[in-house]
């Protein structure tokens, strides 16, 4: 059997974003998503993430268990001396196959290089990079988008350029910039130029035995595997990381979790399990509506055996209220929810990757983080939503839980019409 290895260097330290492999977009740590690349492809057989950071090991190895793919992601503990600024990519992929050939006792085949930093990389891309290696004979192989584009590169005897308008600012030979790829005196037709191909930064395959030889990426004959040039980005600033968490609901299959994938549901309240109004009397007393529908998705969650908890900021009695109605535990009156929730889940012996929490607003953000399966419904705000792994087509307050429950248990539970009733 061939072995084919994926490499994932994701070091600790991040000077343009720090802790950047752990940062979510579309509810999943950076390296938890080239995890999923890597596992989802059928021709990848194991995975090793490289890296010095205890926290993206752990992340990416619980990665690995909740796509059911324990036994074929690796932890590799990259050396200090290759793990700094300078290091380069593949000493660190020359290393995990070291160590994965002495721990596993097998040789390995093809080697690929698969970046954290391009959060749109999809297992077919993975596999037809792969492919062009393993299958069809290419010594080397890199993904690359098409790119049509006119370049131009600041001649080295130009300073800073002008600003535009000034004397002198732009026209004279020399000046300024020149074409890079076109003569700037002739403006073909995009159909008249040659294509060009813009290198990903995604992913890279060598043949195993040559990259031990020449130590570099590229050697012998490279194929270009095209990808779709939408879905390239790497993350190098904070701007990138911006850019990737709005475009993830654009870009990410749909997906929301089943049964199997969640052992616990934690609940937000105001927002989530309402349509975040609240209705004050002349007394001072605190009315909120709910809807019926949630409280039946919740009572089939519960008959399901799954473990159940109401986590809010609030400490306040219409939240106890209906913990009591929905025979739920609570937890409110909570200034960190993300430590809370940390704290139930080892006293509940439940794995937070396991966790699907329901949110809505900012302060849900931290409890997103830790748990496997963040969701927003879909009155969220643009920053929850942006950071949940799955969204609701239902707002708070009008069946969004039921919503999670059909997900989890079945279409039966389709959120029905009904009317919210006030509860106190």
């Amino acid at each position: 059997m061939t072995t084919v290895l994926a490499v994932i260097p994701a070091r600790g330290g991040s000077k343009g974003v720090p802790g950047k492999n752990l940062a979510a977009v579309g509810g999943l740590p950076l390296v938890a998503r080239a995890v999923r690349a890597c596992t989802g492809s059928s021709l990848v057989t194991d995975v090793a993430v490289s890296t010095d950071d205890p926290a993206i090991a752990d992340a990416a190895l619980a990665a690995g268990a909740a796509l059911g793919a324990s036994g074929r992601v690796h932890h590799v503990e990259r050396p200090a001396d290759i793990a700094g600024d300078t290091a380069t990519s593949e000493s660190a992929v020359l290393h995990a196959m070291d160590a994965f050939e002495a721990t596993h006792g097998r040789t390995v085949d093809v080697v690929l290089l698969v970046q954290c930093t391009s959060p749109f990389l999809t297992a077919a891309d993975i596999d037809r990079v792969a492919s062009a290696v393993a299958k069809d004979g290419a010594d080397t192989a890199v993904a690359v988008a098409p790119f049509h584009a006119f370049v131009w590169r600041r001649s080295p005897e130009a300073g800073t350029s002008a600003p535009a308008g000034a004397a002198g600012a732009a026209g004279a030979a020399g000046d300024g910039g020149r074409g890079v790829n076109h003569d700037r005196s002739h403006r073909p037709r995009r159909q008249d130029r040659p294509e060009d191909f813009l290198e990903t930064g995604a992913a890279y395959a060598m043949d195993a035995h040559g990259f031990r030889v020449h130590g570099h990426r590229f050697f012998g004959r490279t194929e270009l595997v095209e990808t779709d040039p939408a879905r390239v980005l790497e993350i190098d600033d904070p701007h990138d990381l911006a850019r990737a968490r709005v475009l993830a609901p654009l870009l990410d299959p749909a997906a929301v979790p089943t049964r199997a994938d969640v052992d616990a549901v934690v609940l937000d309240f105001d927002g989530t399990q309402t349509d975040d109004r609240v209705l004050v009397d002349s007394d001072g007393r605190e009315l909120v509506a709910v809807h019926r529908g949630d409280g039946l998705g919740i009572a089939a969650l519960r008959r399901a055996g799954l473990k159940l908890l109401i986590l809010s900021t609030e400490q306040n009695p219409v939240v106890a209220a209906r913990a009591r109605k929905l025979n739920l535990p609570v937890l409110h009156g909570i200034d960190r929810k993300d430590a809370a929730l940390k704290r139930w889940c080892e006293e509940n012996a439940v794995a937070p990757e396991r966790v699907l929490y329901a949110g809505n607003d900012v302060n849900d953000l931290p409890c997103f983080g830790l748990v496997g399966w963040p969701v927003a419904v879909a009155s969220a705000h643009d920053s929850v939503r942006a950071a949940a792994r799955a969204v609701t087509t239902t707002p708070g307050g009008a069946g969004a839980i039921r919503e999670i429950a059909a997900w989890l248990l079945g279409p039966t539970l389709t959120t029905p019409s009904t009317p919210s009733t006030p509860t106190q």
